[in-house]
């Protein structure tokens, strides 16, 4: 049989990420951040409309409503918050008041607003982080629902807000932005396909894992029956092409405990990588992992023909 990387791949070159995919990639990050930012711009706006309320820096203590924005104005991440009893929240606000609010004088409810969004920001950030991860995960399940759906299969999807496995409905848009799975049937047979799950005989995060199991049975008993297992993968989404190297370091350590891993146990499910931020030496890598089998099938994310190749690859396994 041919191999079904050959479908979209031909040489090495093919793997690269273009200077296009990389532009369109910042891009793209550009605008997620401004939409994940757009609730906190709301945020701002509605503590400058309370806080206009108060007369002097020191009446914002009696506008209980706004307390939580003025703990983050003082610079208390929501996660610290949790930890701090409310004599500890007074302190922090008081300090705020005394050391940055009563110095602007009557500019107060700018300087507040200034500080909240400040650490707000910070939260941004954080967020951000993990934002390339989450962006591929979204791409790569549409492009997997798309194969399911033109075959017209039944699919179930996994809610990553309640753990619940549902019917995928008709209308699905941005469903993938909450998808931690999904399964579907092959010829009669069960195909499940999950997230970020922690795979015993590996011990350690898997970030794409297909069982050969409905969902109700795939129980951590399961999870440790390498014979359940058809194929494992790994999915780096970052497009900074300075931490290209990084990412799949971490990824080809990944895939080499996989396979080691499993042939301890006699078996050797398919194993892949797909990858946003793919240069010439990790392509050249890649390509000599496919031909000497070592890899089963590898994408640019960047690449929709890649994608879609290997999401049909994935629905037919």
């Amino acid at each position: 049989m041919p191999k079904p990387y050959k479908t979209h791949l031909h040489s090495a070159t093919d793997l690269q990420t273009t200077y296009e995919a990389v532009r369109a990639g910042f891009v793209a990050l550009a605008l997620e951040k401004n939409r994940r930012a757009t609730p906190f711009v709301a945020q701002a706006r509605a503590l400058k409309a309370a806080a206009a309320k108060a007369k002097t820096p020191k009446d914002l203590l009696q506008l209980l409503d706004i307390r939580p924005a003025l703990i983050t104005a003082a610079g208390v991440s929501d996660k610290a918050a949790n930890h701090l009893q409310e004599k500890d929240k007074i302190e922090a606000i008081t300090g705020l008041i005394r050391n940055f609010l009563e110095p602007a004088g009557a500019n107060f409810v700018e300087e507040l607003v200034f500080r909240f969004l400040l650490t707000r920001g910070d939260t941004l950030g954080g967020s951000m982080r993990n934002v390339g991860g989450f962006m591929a995960q979204c791409k790569l399940s549409r492009c997997v629902i798309s194969c399911l759906r033109i075959s017209d299969r039944k699919v179930l999807w996994l809610n990553s807000d309640n753990g619940a496995w549902n019917d995928l409905p008709p209308e699905d848009a941005g469903i993938e932005t909450k998808l931690r799975g999904l399964h579907w049937e092959k010829n009669g047979q069960y195909r499940t396909l999950i997230y970020n799950l922690t795979v015993p005989l590996v011990k350690n995060n898997i970030d794409l894992c297909l069982f050969n199991q409905e969902p109700r049975l795939i129980t951590k008993a399961t999870q440790s029956n390498a014979q359940a297992y058809i194929a494992l993968g790994e999915l780096k989404g970052g497009i900074d092409p300075a931490g290209a190297d990084e990412h799949w370091k971490t990824a080809r350590t990944a895939l080499s405990r996989i396979t080691d891993a499993f042939m301890k146990h006699k078996a050797r499910p398919k194993t892949f990588f797909i990858g946003a931020a793919i240069e010439a030496k990790m392509a050249r890598e890649i390509w000599y992992m496919l031909k000497n089998n070592t890899l089963s099938n590898a994408a640019n994310l960047t690449a929709d023909d890649h994608m879609t190749s290997i999401s049909e690859w994935l629905c037919t396994l």
